[in-house]
């Protein structure tokens, strides 16, 4: 039953951990590609320009959420498995260190010292370093982090964040589309907004607005600017 219950904590983690980074994701996609399209419409960009530059910015930003989240959980992956092969160097060199170490730990967590050392030997016989690794280094060796999926998740979720705006601003009539986009991007923000927060157990309201004032400002300067850009290349 204790085995069970570990392994649905760690499954819980991981896919609370995936689920940011695909709100993450999607939300990077909404802003950075709304920012790209209207700031091509402020420059009174053609159709043909705006898809251009909304593909172009979907497909960048898809490739730099990938390659940056494949990094960044390869190097901890690392990370994880080199603190793990010292933990096992360790326990090999010195297991009645590593197991009074262990005992110590479940002691200072308020078992008794009798009580702290027959669990100690208890989950050491099991699997020792799954032991230690999870009590010492928060790591569980079953359940490390997989870069590729990272990668793919992240790339996945802006890519559907990224179409949003995208699709906002191609569809309705040229006098339509500033303002449908708008609309499409603070509905696709506040959702965003939203399940961040609930996700990491906090009060949505101030989350939404965070989000749905960013994204609004990054639109502001970038029509801004391509009105701007507009007017002096006019």
């Amino acid at each position: 039953m204790a085995e069970q219950v570990g392994e649905t904590r760690a499954e819980l983690s991981a896919r609370l951990n995936w689920l940011r980074a695909a709100v993450l994701g999607a939300n990077d996609g909404v802003v950075s590609t709304a920012g790209i399209v209207t700031g091509v419409a402020g420059a009174a960009g053609s159709r043909t320009a705006l898809l251009a530059a909304g593909v172009a910015g979907l497909l960048a930003g898809a490739m730099s959420m990938a390659v940056g989240e494949y990094v960044s959980v390869s190097t901890q992956r690392d990370t994880e498995r080199a603190a793990l092969e010292k933990e096992q160097r360790e326990l090999t060199e010195d297991p009645e260190g590593e197991l009074d170490e262990l005992t110590d730990y479940y002691r200072d967590s308020g078992l008794a010292a009798g009580l702290a050392r027959e669990v100690a030997a208890a989950l050491t016989e099991r699997d020792a370093l799954a032991a230690h690794a999870q009590t010492e280094l928060g790591i569980d060796p079953e359940a490390l982090t997989n870069p590729w999926e990272a990668a793919l998740a992240s790339a996945a979720a802006f890519t559907l964040g990224a179409l949003v705006p995208l699709l906002a601003v191609m569809l309705p009539p040229e006098s339509w589309r500033l303002g449908v986009t708008v609309a499409a991007v603070v509905l696709a923000l506040t959702l965003s907004g939203w399940t961040s927060a609930r996700l990491g157990g906090a009060g949505p309201g101030r989350a939404v607005v965070r989000n749905v004032a960013g994204g609004l400002l990054a639109m502001a300067v970038t029509y801004s600017g391509g009105v701007l850009l507009d007017y002096v290349t006019g």
